[in-house]
Parts: structure tokens; C-alpha cells; sequence
């Protein structure tokens, strides 16, 4: 088995979990959350954008620009996948100890 780096790395995997888990999120909402920088939050979500993982939506909200969030389908099928991938890891392990 193996783990898709995409996922896997820790920062993109903290991203993936809370979109996974809350759905769209504000790029403020979402650096808060995580407690990461914008610089870092920006350069994470355009390498998910480039592999059609997110979709990022600009609009204006009281006349202020706001950047949302979310995982598309192939994004919510890779974070599955990556979720089945370590529970048979773990149930390897498990088995191994028996």
C-alpha cells in the first residue's frame, strides 16, 4: 500500500480533513483553523487546486473580496482513499500482533 504524497503531507492533510469535515471554507476561517500562515495556506491550496483536489471561489460579501474553499469530488475521493489506505495499515498491524 501506498500513501499518496498529495495527501499525506501533513499540512495538506490537515486541509483536506477540515474541508473533508466542514465543507466550504473562508481562506480566514480556514488559516485560523489550522493556525498556519496565509503564505503557507496560499502555496498548499494552489498545489491542491492544480490537482483538481479544491475549487477556490472569489466573490464579494459586503463589498469585501473573500476567497472560499472546498474539496471537490476528486479531492473528497483521494482523502477516502488515503483514509482506507491508513485503516489497512492499522488493521495490518493489528493482524501482525495477534
Amino acid at each position: 500500500m501506498e500513501l499518496d504524497k498529495l495527501v499525506h503531507q501533513p499540512t495538506r492533510l490537515r486541509i483536506f480533513a477540515h474541508l473533508y469535515a466542514n465543507g466550504e471554507t473562508s481562506f480566514t476561517d480556514l488559516t485560523a483553523a489550522l493556525e498556519i500562515t496565509e503564505g503557507n495556506l496560499a502555496s498548499h491550496i494552489d498545489r491542491m487546486e492544480d490537482a483538481d483536489c479544491v475549487a477556490v471561489e472569489k466573490r464579494f460579501v459586503d463589498d469585501t473580496p473573500q476567497t472560499a474553499y472546498r474539496l471537490t469530488e476528486r479531492g473528497e475521493e483521494l482523502f477516502e482513499d488515503h483514509i482506507h489506505t491508513l485503516e489497512a495499515l492499522i488493521d495490518g498491524l493489528e493482524t501482525d500482533t495477534e
